[in-house]
């Protein structure tokens, strides 16, 4: 038996052990889910959605004990965990809302006559989630699954398993058996379930590594992939705004969850009138921030590793440090907010995901040259402009190959939203109404006259 024992980040300490899924487990499971989908398919949606009224209240109901497990076992302040759960919470009654809403569409081809699509399940979904927001990613994709027919097999990171366990310790037995079942492990776990041929549809998120396995098992077998992978994601300050403001933006962007964000700014592009105080009050933030609170740890000592040595090499490469930058002494896998100057495209630190606490910085001579460098590379998640100007807004909408484009605020954004990554950031909407669409298929019926026995011709 394999067991998966993640360490505290803030002492180093055992935090939580469970045992991984083996293949006859994930077979079973997947076999499970194939044989209940088509009871709960034929579930009446109102039912199914008032399931997910259930799990909502569940969920709420143990935000302190969930919010307290992802501390443990990421380092996520408390209160900024809890808002993962009761966001979580809040989408599983949005899609209780909206799964009965569900429609497809109709077109009148002649008087006597009509076409229509009806939307159908997919069958079984395995849903792959990450360990940064663990219950919020999994309540979205778990509950656009299930309000739609379609049955789960959800596979929590190995980073968040005690969380993954109590999920769905509290959401299965609510539901008929076989319809959402846990199986936690590490890739191995995972390749025997997205491997599985008896699986409809692969939802994940998470790495992009992963994500391009996952991607080559779907191009193999053909089911249906959804995938939000890392990003790049930039942020660029235009002339004329407040920096005090854009530093707020920036340090927000950056430093929250300790950069532990899918949409976490990854670069920074400063046009030069606003760059020096921009700079000032960013990295004034960034020693404070380190300074009046204990530093929230990265996810693990290893993830640490990996953030430092963008970050050195980076200094070796010519960037100045302004704060941070340094691996503290002490237990854990603690890591100071870090601002750097003198960025190029040329570093690593500006061209792939860090995911760590870091803002690297490149001072451009005009929007439209910061509007470029924002526009590259091989990411296509979310970007973000801070700008007075609403034709520099526009201008930005229209070239920023991303699936999200924020203007003036990091992470604004209406409830119910839905994004497209490209690129390495992945495929297919993740969230709002458009994930109904991804979980489901559309059958096209012509609905004609019938000509009955001694009818006219």
């Amino acid at each position: 038996m394999t067991e998966i024992t993640v360490l505290d980040p803030h002492t180093g300490d055992p935090a939580t052990t469970v045992r991984a899924a083996g293949d006859s487990e994930v077979a079973a499971a997947v076999g499970a889910a194939r044989s209940a989908q088509p009871g709960w398919g034929r579930t009446p949606a109102e039912e199914r959605g008032e399931a997910l009224r259930r799990m909502a209240e569940a969920l709420a109901g143990a935000a302190a004990e969930l919010a307290e497990l992802n501390r443990r076992e990421t380092g996520r302040p408390e209160a900024e965990a809890r808002g993962g759960v009761e966001a979580g919470a809040a989408t599983l009654r949005q899609y209780a809302e909206l799964g009965p809403l569900h429609r497809g569409h109709s077109l009148r081809g002649d008087v006597r006559a009509a076409d229509y699509t009806v939307r159908r399940p997919r069958g079984v979904v395995a849903a792959l989630t990450p360990w940064n927001d663990p219950v919020a990613v999994a309540a979205g994709l778990i509950g656009a699954a299930l309000v739609t027919g379609n049955t789960v097999l959800h596979k929590p990171s190995e980073r968040s398993p005690g969380v993954g366990v109590r999920l769905g310790e509290l959401l299965s037995p609510l539901l008929p058996a076989g319809v959402l079942t846990t199986l936690s492990g590490g890739a191995d776990t995972g390749r025997a379930l997205t491997a599985d041929p008896r699986v409809d549809v692969l939802a994940h998120v998470g790495s992009t590594a992963a994500g391009r396995e996952i991607a080559r098992t779907g191009a193999e077998t053909g089911v249906h992939v959804i995938r939000e992978n890392g990003g790049n994601d930039p942020l660029l300050v235009d002339a004329g705004v407040d920096p005090e403001w854009a530093a707020e933006q920036a340090a927000l962007g950056c430093f929250a969850n300790a950069g532990q964000i899918c949409t976490a700014v990854e670069r920074v592009y400063l046009h030069r009138e606003v760059a020096e105080d921009v700079l000032d009050a960013l990295t004034a933030r960034a020693l404070r921030r380190d300074r009046e609170d204990p530093p929230q740890p990265l996810v693990d000592r290893a993830h640490r590793a990996q953030v430092h040595g963008q970050v050195s090499a980076a200094v070796a490469a010519g960037a100045q440090l302004r704060a941070g930058g340094g691996i503290p002494d002490g237990p854990g896998a603690h890591y100071p907010a870090t601002v750097l100057t003198g960025c190029t495209s040329a570093m690593a630190l500006m061209r792939e995901e860090t995911f760590g606490p870091v803002a690297p910085v490149t001072v451009v001579g005009s929007f439209e040259e910061g509007l470029s460098l924002a526009a590259e590379g091989r990411y296509g998640l979310a970007a973000t402009v801070l700008t007075p100007r609403t034709d520099h807004a526009l201008q930005a909408v229209a070239e920023l190959p991303v699936g999200t484009v924020k203007v003036n605020g990091v992470f604004a954004g209406a409830p119910g939203g839905a994004a497209q990554p490209r690129g390495d950031s992945g495929e297919g909407y993740g969230f709002g109404p458009e994930l109904l669409d991804e979980m489901t298929t559309a059958s096209v019926v012509h609905l004609g006259a019938p000509v009955t026995a001694g009818a006219a011709r």
